[in-house]
């Protein structure tokens, strides 16, 4: 989870992304919510962003959960993606975005720029919520037709990579 705003609305969204990818048996999934994991902005290293680049060495893929601000990405993100560099190398990355008007569409574009140039592979179908806070219910549950098709469409690419790249991490390590 990319925002760290204290009234945030990234857990809404967070937990019910959660539970679409718990009906999916293939992904043992764990949360990173950058609110809660203290990196330097500064770049140093320190214990808590050693323990960081060590859970992203394990995983196999990603999925980023981010809102737009000012038309980009949070700075939260940027630093979370700086803070590793092997890490990140031939492994997948979906985006579920969230926003007004845009649904955070600019703040994923400019992101898949960034994880091209990490060596990642970007999954080309988004979750994207358009005016977010009027997408879920009391319950945080979404009636979004569209977002919940491309959930179930970038799982199904999510899964399909994370599988392809881990084989071919192993038998052939990523020269990058």
């Amino acid at each position: 989870m990319a925002s760290v705003r204290p009234e945030r609305f990234a857990p809404v969204v967070a937990d019910w992304f959660l539970r679409t990818v718990g009906a999916h048996a293939e992904f043992d999934t764990g949360v990173i919510d950058l609110a809660d994991t203290h990196l330097p902005t500064d770049l140093t290293d320190t214990p808590e962003a050693t323990a960081y680049r060590t859970r992203l060495a394990a995983a196999d893929a990603f999925v980023a959960i981010t809102s737009e601000y000012n038309h980009g990405y949070p700075a939260s993100l940027k630093t979370a993606f700086d803070t590793a560099k092997q890490e990140w190398r031939a492994k997948p990355i979906g985006f579920v975005s969230y926003g007004g008007l845009s649904g955070g569409l600019r703040a994923v574009e400019q992101l898949r720029q960034v994880v091209a140039e990490i060596h990642m592979v970007s999954i080309r179908e988004t979750v994207s919520f358009h005016q977010a806070k009027k997408q879920f219910d009391a319950s945080g549950e979404t009636h979004d037709g569209a977002a919940i098709d491309a959930s179930a469409r970038m799982l199904r690419q999510l899964a399909w990579w994370a599988r392809t790249l881990r084989t071919a991490r192993t038998t052939d390590p990523y020269p990058g």
